[in-house]
């Protein structure tokens, strides 16, 4: 199925409606605010599931899951996944091991959030997000609701990573030009959550 950008598949406090399986879409879990400000808590590309709880008598979604990046995914019915891990003892496992990696994601995101400055967090978020294509299509008024700053800043750093042949930017689209000197910029929780989904769920 063809996930749209920007799709909400579901809200925190919902039945989880689906399981997904992102083939070439990257979905984001993010967390509202009261003032209406959203902060990614974790992302999900082709290495993951989206709503795999369920399978675990989790039903009640705990954040939104909006679609980042446009692409295909693969779907399931909550039900069914739910029976299928009850008679695999490897399926169930490897859902469990999924999701510590999420939560352990969630985890680095508030301590990066905390800690590191906007330029790093931006480097490791693009490097994330670039799962198997250098061209990505999204606003610099969604990518600063993704690390919670102001657009002016994630502007600033579009910039700064522009002009050090990093990345080109033209409206709506972002192309990562030059992935190592990248890799260098970035904070370290790209490769801790890199290590996590390694360790929990097998290399990427």
């Amino acid at each position: 199925m063809f996930l749209p950008a920007k799709r909400v598949l579901f809200e925190a406090g919902d039945l989880v409606p689906a399981v997904y399986f992102p083939v070439s879409a990257i979905i984001s879990l993010v967390v509202t605010l009261s003032t209406g400000e959203l902060v990614e808590a974790a992302m999900v590309g082709r290495d993951g599931v989206v709503g795999a709880s369920s399978a675990l008598d989790g039903k009640v979604t705990l954040s939104r899951a909006i679609v980042q990046i446009e692409g295909d995914a693969l779907i399931c019915e909550p039900e069914k996944l739910r029976r299928a891990a009850f008679q695999s003892e490897s399926l169930i496992s490897r859902l469990i091991r999924h999701e510590q990696t999420l939560f352990a994601q969630a985890q680095q995101s508030t301590a990066c959030m905390a800690a590191h400055d906007v330029q790093s967090r931006m480097c490791r978020w693009l490097l994330r997000a670039r799962d198997g294509t250098d061209t990505l299509n999204f606003t610099q008024e969604f990518l600063a609701e993704m690390l919670g700053v102001r657009r002016p800043s994630v502007t600033g750093v579009s910039l700064t990573l522009q002009a050090a042949g990093m990345i080109e930017y033209r409206r709506g689209k972002i192309r990562i030009s030059n992935v190592e000197l990248l890799r260098e910029m970035a904070c370290e929780c790209y490769e801790t959550t890199k290590a996590h989904y390694g360790l929990f769920v097998g290399s990427r």
